[in-house]
């Protein structure tokens, strides 16, 4: 038995996540220890017990691996364990990633700039313009818009990001073989071939209220930061947003109607620190200094999103600036553009607040 199929097994298995994992690992080495370690010395493990340890001992004996590679390879769906280079890069950096993950789809290194749209279910047509509105236009820049394809805002969240011509990621609480709602069936298809529709459950396993919360953490972890367009006080939205202010990621809001049940929890949001959102610019504006941090991989560096709201020759400009301080004179020479359009459109950068002028005509990237 090689290790992606010790860790689908014990994915199989219910209760038995990374933080788990990483504990037997520690303590009996191997997938294969795991596996055929008796029940006695599993429940002797710190954090396992008996009740996990039984689960374990049956659970490995009595899932069908060979037939969920089969059905997941019939559906056109890829099996990527935690361990694998192709699994997500900002998911990994979570203290609690899936084993593993089925993907419908592709995600793709750039969709390491992704931002989570959620809200409620039953929306208002104001939550709901909301949602497509800001999903197409933050699609549109080159965010990656993940949610999770559940009716009302998530369902227009990722329609905007395909109208935009962007890229989206679903993440489901049922598994692959089981689309809910079953309405999304067409949309979940369009998301494929966009993006990805994905989940750590096995592929028939059907929607229950316990999978949701779990499936919120990993929206929270594949996107830098979290838009809840419209949500009650108690809902999975405020789940999304508690899992992401865990994940350290930046949590965003929109500001409803006062008198609307749906705003209650978006605005109780924007009282505990949320960052209130009128338009994209707010997000990029937040999200850019972080972004402008993020490896992908050893050569390659995700852009600084803020540049990506500007036009050809600020864009020139502000790529020219970073941290260091540049005399005027020299960012001219390297731009190749006049005196005075160089002095007009650093000026105007500095009321986007994307440049800080020093003393000596010198500017760095704010």
């Amino acid at each position: 038995m090689d290790d992606f199929e010790g860790l689908l097994r014990l994915n199989m298995i219910s209760g038995i996540g990374t933080i788990t994992y990483r504990r037997l690992i520690e303590y009996l080495g191997t997938v294969k220890s795991i596996l055929d370690c008796p029940k006695s010395r599993l429940e002797k493990i710190p954090g396992v017990g008996p009740k996990i340890a039984a689960r374990i001992v049956n659970g490995s004996k009595a899932a069908d691996v060979d037939k969920e590679i089969r059905l997941a390879e019939s559906n056109n769906i890829k099996i990527i364990p935690f361990t694998s280079d192709q699994f997500p890069h900002n998911l990994k950096q979570i203290y609690d990633p899936p084993l593993l993950l089925y993907i419908k789809g592709e995600i793709k290194k750039s969709d390491t700039l992704a931002l989570a749209i959620v809200g409620a279910r039953k929306s208002s047509y104001y939550g709901l313009t909301q949602a497509e509105r800001f999903g197409r236009q933050l699609a549109q820049v080159g965010f990656c818009i993940v949610s999770g394809m559940a009716r009302g805002i998530d369902t227009n969240a990722h329609t905007g990001a395909i109208k935009g011509k962007g890229r989206t990621i679903a993440v489901l609480g049922s598994g692959l073989g089981v689309i809910y709602p079953s309405e999304n069936k067409e949309l979940s298809e369009k998301i494929a071939s966009n993006g990805a529709v994905i989940s750590e459950l096995p592929m028939n396993t059907p929607p229950n209220n316990r999978n949701f919360p779990p499936r919120n953490r990993i929206i929270s972890g594949l996107s830098l930061g979290v838009l809840v367009v419209e949500s009650t006080l108690r809902s999975g939205s405020a789940i999304t947003a508690k899992w992401a202010l865990e994940h350290g990621k930046d949590v965003f809001a929109i500001p409803g109607n006062i008198d609307s049940n749906y705003s209650r929890g978006t605005n109780q949001l924007i009282k505990d620190g949320a960052k209130l959102v009128e338009d994209i610019s707010d997000i990029v504006e937040e999200l850019g200094p972080l972004a402008e941090s993020i490896h992908i991989n050893d050569n390659e560096k995700v852009v600084d999103i803020r540049s990506l709201t500007l036009n050809s020759q600020e864009n020139k400009i502000f790529s020219l600036l970073s941290s260091t301080p540049e005399a005027i004179d020299d960012i001219t020479d390297k731009s190749g553009l006049p005196p005075s359009n160089v002095a007009s459109i650093l000026m105007i950068l500095e009321v986007k607040r994307l440049v800080k002028q020093l003393s000596g005509k010198r500017f760095v990237k704010a």
